[in-house]
């Protein structure tokens, strides 16, 4: 199904409820009904009922706040004038999660959607357990259930069946309305339902809206709902093409991200780091002039050839941003660097992973048949060897955090991925426990997978409790000036990845070894297989091969490696693509049908149904291909990740020697069911513009452990007039709901790949194409 573009309906303002309010109202105090689970003591409930309000003066600043209402923890309240409210525990940065969770309430609920609105809420420490926990939890079918997550590997809505829970939130509520409803109006509760926010009589002019429901419902036991799954047809609103409920405050200047916050008396720090990677700072340094003081800072993880303890960084602290960026760059500091950090070379770590390629230990992926009996006398076959480089995030809004401490409370306002893994840094780091901790997260200008790290959390606490120690004011924003988020990140892991593919009568056999550094192992984690992020892409794989072998060799670089935007999809789906292109291209087979005789050869997986349905639905989106101008070519690429299946098709051209130009992008995804096809066209168009910047340009390259690249002026990314036009194709196939923040980065880098050779004959292995920032039309 192609997706279309219906002008959406007018966004109604919305009444905006305080945090105080909402408490009350959730509490019964405005006669309200809510629905959750509370791990907090009774007594405990009214010591929290203090806000956070803009400054005067300043429309996105924010004061400070006691701890804190929200720790009330409840997901879905409805209040008197039947207005919605449910509490966001994850991040929004630009994926559209808390408009889809709305839309999917409100789709079970019953009501219009523009009455529902998302609460930002808070993270803290369990007191029960002392773990960090990310709050609200709602209560279905007796159990407690977590909607609140780290956000991070497209699994918004699939990561613990959290399509299916929400769905459930709405439904409870929507139940025991209707119970309400039923017992007001004095008629049998079978002969009730609910619409547009009411409760009606059938056959009758009888109706009761919810707001005058929700307090006699807040005192009905929640009952067990059972939905129907996956109830397409049931679907209001799931489905429909409804406008973002960030866009408003994003495009008018009032959303808050991380480097918005502002407190009473805070004060600006500014972050250096040691120049080479693992190195640690010999003696305490001088305060730079115009600086108020430099703290030392310690790495809060080990990560590569950072060890966790080492006093790493500075904190330069002083009245405004400018004064401690520029505090921060007159720093004098003697660093000390171990022997780990010479040998972060890019030419040495390339050479170990060439020598690895042969005689390094593999650890097992996945294995099955004999491709070796397969690939011997193959009637057509190929072996090709693939390079990547590091690559960094390069998030927009650079890592910052703001801390409010004293020996009391630690309170955080942190554009993160992981509130609650801020709350158990702060935990850690000032030994506070129970309500004395608390984190808002803000807005994230792009997150990427980077912005789940601790490290610059780490650093703010650290500086807020020297500050506090110093003058007896612990209120500090800490960010990295630009250059030490280039040179200081977690990086793409590299990775030299060969593959060995044949084809003969007894069908394709596939042998990949990749060798690349593992983050689990970076993470104190101990391998007796592959890292899943090292092979996923390559191994389970939906093409039908008669014998394949898939292996890991750990790579002991000691750059930090980390979660990237399709991790692990985009290093090895380039390599699998482009290989399985050039096997096509020797068996004299077009590169579209091939794909289709290997999604077909295994039709006995249903998924590989689907999949083979996703690559026609962009076979069709494409039927330019078949008809392009002189001097283009078009090139495929398939991958699964994340639960979702993505086929992209690419046309492209070459204006000058050495240079490409992308002109068109067909892709097709099937995610299970589409929850809103405009923000998964959006996620579409964005993964491909990010794919494109990292294929063409991105890398970090080290020369005896210092980063070489420092900032934007060696780091192109694409522009406006570099983006294709991209059409999107959505295949709803009810399947379990998949992700689609990060499955359209990994198939555009090998489309355009497999175009260039199309166009040129020319085999694309190494990444980025353009590695001195030139390469397209206009560069």
């Amino acid at each position: 199904m192609t997706t279309t573009n219906p002008n959406p309906a007018p966004v109604t303002p919305r009444r905006n409820i305080s945090r105080r309010g909402f408490l009350l109202a959730s509490i019964g105090g405005a006669g309200g009904l809510c629905l959750g689970f509370n791990f907090i003591s009774a007594e405990t409930k009214g010591a929290r009922a203090a806000a956070i309000t803009p400054a005067s003066g300043d429309d996105r600043a924010v004061t400070a706040a006691a701890p804190i209402e929200s720790r009330l923890n409840a997901f879905l309240t409805i209040d008197g004038d039947g207005a919605v409210t449910i509490n966001f525990g994850g991040c929004e940065f630009g994926q559209g999660t808390k408009s889809g969770f709305c839309q999917v309430v409100a789709d079970e609920l019953r009501v219009d959607w523009r009455t529902v609105q998302a609460n930002q809420s808070d993270a803290a420490i369990n007191p029960a357990t002392g773990a960090g926990i990310s709050y609200p939890t709602f209560m279905t079918n007796g159990a407690p259930v977590n909607i609140l997550y780290a956000t991070g590997g497209s699994g918004a809505f699939r990561n613990g069946n959290r399509f299916a829970v929400l769905r459930t939130a709405g439904a409870t509520a929507r139940e025991m309305l209707i119970t309400a409803g039923a017992a007001e109006m004095g008629v049998p509760r079978d002969q009730c339902s609910a619409a547009n926010g009411t409760v009606v009589v059938t056959g009758t002019s009888q109706s009761r809206k919810y707001g005058e429901l929700a307090a006699k419902a807040a005192l009905l036991p929640v009952p067990t709902v059972t939905i129907a799954d996956p109830a397409v047809a049931s679907f209001q609103l799931i489905g429909q093409r409804l406008p973002r409920l960030d866009i408003p405050a994003k495009t008018n200047g009032s959303a808050v991200y991380g480097l918005d916050v502002r407190l009473p008396g805070m004060l600006y720090a500014a972050v250096k780091h040691s120049p080479g990677i693992g190195g640690v700072l010999s003696k305490p340094p001088a305060t730079p002039a115009g600086a108020k003081f430099a703290f030392p800072l310690v790495a809060e993880v080990t990560r590569g050839a950072v060890q966790k303890g080492a006093t790493n960084a500075v904190a330069v602290v002083a009245d405004n941003t400018w004064l401690a960026i520029q505090g921060a760059k007159s720093l004098k500091a003697t660093w000390a660097n171990p022997a780990a950090t010479a040998a972060i070379d890019s030419a040495s770590i390339l050479a170990q992973a060439q020598t690895l390629m042969t005689t390094g230990a593999a650890l097992p992926g996945e294995s099955s048949g004999d491709p070796d009996g397969l690939l011997s006398g193959a009637t057509a076959s190929i072996d090709s060897t693939y390079s990547f480089p590091y690559v960094p995030h390069v998030c927009m809004e650079v890592m910052n955090a703001t801390v409010r401490y004293t020996p009391t409370s630690c309170e955080l306002w942190v554009p993160t991925q992981n509130a609650a893994g801020c709350a158990v840094t702060a935990k850690g780091l000032t030994g506070f426990t129970g309500d004395k901790v608390i984190v808002h997260t803000t807005y994230l200008g792009g997150g990427l997978g980077r912005k789940i790290e601790q490290d610059y959390v780490s650093q703010a606490v650290q500086t807020a409790m020297a500050l506090y120690k110093k003058t007896g004011s612990g209120v500090v924003k800490l960010m990295w000036p630009r250059e030490e988020d280039f040179a200081n990140d977690m990086f793409r892991p590299m990775a030299l990845v060969r593959v060995q593919a044949g084809l003969k009568a007894g069908g394709v056999a596939l042998k990949y070894r990749t060798v690349t550094p593992s983050i689990r192992v970076q993470r104190g984690g101990v391998l007796t297989t592959a890292d899943s992020s090292a092979i996923e892409g390559a191994a389970a794989s939906l093409y039908g091969f008669a014998a394949r072998n898939v292996e890991h060799v750990v790579h002991p670089a000691g750059v930090p490696v980390g979660y990237w935007r399709s991790v692990g999809y985009s290093i090895n789906t380039f390599a699998l693509e482009c290989a399985i292109d050039e096997l096509a291209s020797k068996a004299a087979i077009d590169p579209l049908e091939f794909r289709r005789q290997l999604l077909t050869a295994n039709s006995a997986n249903p998924k590989a149904v689907r999949a083979l349905a996703v690559v026609n639905a962009a076979a069709a989106l494409s039927s330019w291909r078949t008809s392009l101008p002189a001097g283009h070519a078009w090139g495929i690429a398939f991958a699964e990740s994340f639960g979702s299946l993505v086929c992209q098709i690419a046309d492209i051209s070459q204006p000058a020697a050495g240079s490409i130009k992308v002109h068109r992008v067909a892709c097709a995804i099937d995610c299970g069911t589409a929850v809103n096809p405009g923000s998964i066209e959006a996620q579409m168009q964005g993964g491909i513009a990010h794919g494109l910047s990292a294929a063409f340009w991105g890398q970090q390259t080290f020369v005896k452990g210092v980063p070489q690249v420092k900032n934007f002026n060696a780091y192109r990314m694409l522009r406006a007039s570099d983006m294709p036009q991209v059409a999107v194709s959505i295949v709803n196939s009810g399947a379990a709901i998949g992700g689609v923040g990060e499955p359209g980065v990994p198939p555009i880098g090998p489309a355009v790949a497999n175009a260039y050779f199309r166009l040129t004959g020319t085999r694309i292995r190494a990444l980025p194409f353009f590695p001195n920032a030139g390469g397209l039309a206009d560069g």
